[in-house]
């Protein structure tokens, strides 16, 4: 099941194993089974910590298999194969539950600790999810500070049947106790937000009594972290405010164009933005959304959505931008049960299904070639005269037969039966004409849109709903920067937001050394002589 190379690097990890392993596992007679089987004979091999027996009992899914702490009730299940990307989330599981140090903060962790109640958990996820990972992650860790969280990992393309019953149609989805309790990507701060209802109000509290910060950076994007990183490094205090740390890209599957490295994929990306980030001294506020920006005298305060107020000499705005919606009817009421924006987490649950894409650039020819590797036929819509893609993408598509491209046409609906979707509506903008497309799920790719809503009013925006800025990233308010995706600047590329994040902070700290801020001036002149 695993090869020499992958055998090794884990052999090198559960020598990390603190506590005796059991694996239970709940096998039937299938290929799968056998498949699972082969995964933990290799993995008993490894360790001498680690045993193995079967209890087909042991579980109502077949075949799955629980990693178990004996003498206690600390245990992780997964009902599937944990490849692909979630090899990795089986490789902590087997650490977290054999009592390797779990990587929370230590108030994160006893507030899991606190949790009362009983709570279980099922996550549905698919192998080629690239959000899937930290939502399993996240609850698999759970589960271990307090065993009184269960949490059951299932395979959505393993379990077609039970996906088809409780109508999954995008995953990450979690269940709490047999209810829907949410879907996408999501962290532990997050999850235990929904749980611990006072969660929010002592966060809020703690924020509010923080220090005036000399730059304070809203977005955790590729711009936000640029940003902290510049202004770190010129010695003065740094905030960063971020709904999640890492932004957009932690939906983006492959990186292939980012100057100096090859090849990589968004989450990792996000890793390494936020490693580099905390070599620095910077206070990160995660999980927080800004909900409104005003000036009070010579500072600059930012309220969130959970009530906490944070004041700045200067702030910079990175707060990205996120899918755009077709906003025709049928797409909320749809939106997880058959409208999906990810075809890489999402594709593989419409697995010999006909699906639609909407949008003919490189996002959406890009998911319309994924797609027809797995479902039975894609129909391509775009607004437009032509595709607006890469030749080279162009040329694949057309060269698919299961695929069919319908230009200049406008989608005006989404229809289902209420419950799942089952076609699409669109016109024909040469003749008028109006026609229907029976399908079972429909992928939309048609750009991004800014994250602005909470600004209008408050500073100039384009009327796209982008930031104006000038050369040095200055918006109309003073001392309010913009950089990344949110702004006026053309080509929304990770390379040019973390420029711009960069210059935007240089231009911050340039402003506040013009407004006379001696403080300022002396803060940085003695951090920078430390560092000497």
């Amino acid at each position: 099941m695993l090869d020499a190379t992958l055998k090794a690097q884990l052999k090198a990890y559960l020598e990390k194993v603190v506590h005796p392993i059991e694996i239970v596992a709940s096998l039937d007679d299938s290929a799968k089974a056998r498949e699972m089987q082969d995964l933990l004979l290799d993995i008993v091999q490894l360790s001498d910590k680690i045993t193995l027996r079967e209890d087909a009992a042991a579980a109502v899914r077949k075949p799955s298999f629980s990693i178990n702490r004996p003498g206690t009730d600390i245990a992780v299940r997964f009902a599937g194969i944990p490849m692909g990307h979630e090899f990795t989330s089986l490789v902590l599981a087997l650490l977290q539950v054999g009592g390797h140090t779990i990587k929370l903060d230590e108030a994160v962790i006893e507030q899991v600790r606190q949790l009362e109640g009983d709570f279980a958990f099922e996550t549905f996820f698919s192998l080629t999810c690239h959000n899937c990972p930290d939502v399993v992650q996240a609850l698999n860790a759970m589960s271990v500070i307090n065993p009184r969280i269960k949490v059951t990992n299932i395979d959505g393309g393993m379990f077609p049947q039970e996906v088809e019953e409780r109508q999954i149609m995008a995953v990450p989805m979690m269940f709490l106790n047999g209810e829907h309790f949410g879907q996408g990507r999501t962290n532990v701060e997050e999850i235990l937000a929904k749980l611990d209802s006072n969660a929010g109000v002592r966060q809020a509290a703690e924020l509010s009594k923080k220090d005036v910060f000399d730059v304070l950076i809203v977005g955790g994007g590729p711009a936000g972290a640029a940003a902290a990183i510049y202004a770190a490094r010129k010695g003065i205090k740094t905030g960063v405010l971020a709904e999640r740390f890492g932004g957009q890209v932690l939906d983006t599957l492959a990186i292939e164009n980012f100057v100096s490295v090859t090849a990589t994929d968004g989450p990792k990306f996000a890793v390494a933005l936020e490693q580099h980030v905390k070599e620095y001294e910077v206070d990160i506020m995660n999980t927080q959304r800004a909900d409104k920006l005003v000036t009070v005298g010579k500072l600059i305060e930012i309220q969130t959505a959970s009530g906490a107020v944070l004041k700045a000499k200067s702030v910079i705005l990175a707060t990205g931008a996120r899918w755009r919606e077709i906003n025709v009817p049928g797409e909320q009421q749809y939106r997880n049960h058959g409208v999906a924006y990810c075809p890489h987490c999402d594709g593989p649950l419409f697995k010999g299904k006909r699906v639609s894409v909407i949008g003919g650039g490189n996002s959406g020819v890009e998911a319309a070639i994924d797609l027809a590797g797995l479902v039975k036929h894609v129909t391509l819509i775009e607004f437009g005269a032509e595709l607006r893609a890469d030749a080279v993408l162009q040329r694949k598509l057309n060269s698919l037969k299961n695929v069919t491209v319908i230009t200049s046409a406008q989608t005006t609906e989404i229809h289902g039966d209420g419950k799942i979707v089952n076609a699409l509506s669109y016109t024909d903008r040469d003749t008028g004409a109006a026609h229907k497309v029976e399908l079972e799920g429909v992928f939309v790719q048609i750009g991004l849109v800014p994250n602005t809503e909470w600004l209008k009013g408050t500073l100039a925006l384009s009327r796209h709903g982008e930031i104006e800025v000038d050369a040095r990233g200055q918006t109309s308010l003073p001392g309010v920067f913009a950089a990344g995706d949110v702004t006026t600047v053309p080509f929304k590329q990770i390379v040019i937001a973390v420029g711009e994040g960069a210059k935007a902070a240089l231009s911050a700290f340039d402003h506040l050394i013009r407004s006379d801020d001696d403080e300022v001036v002396e803060e940085s002149a003695e951090k920078m002589a430390m560092t000497a």
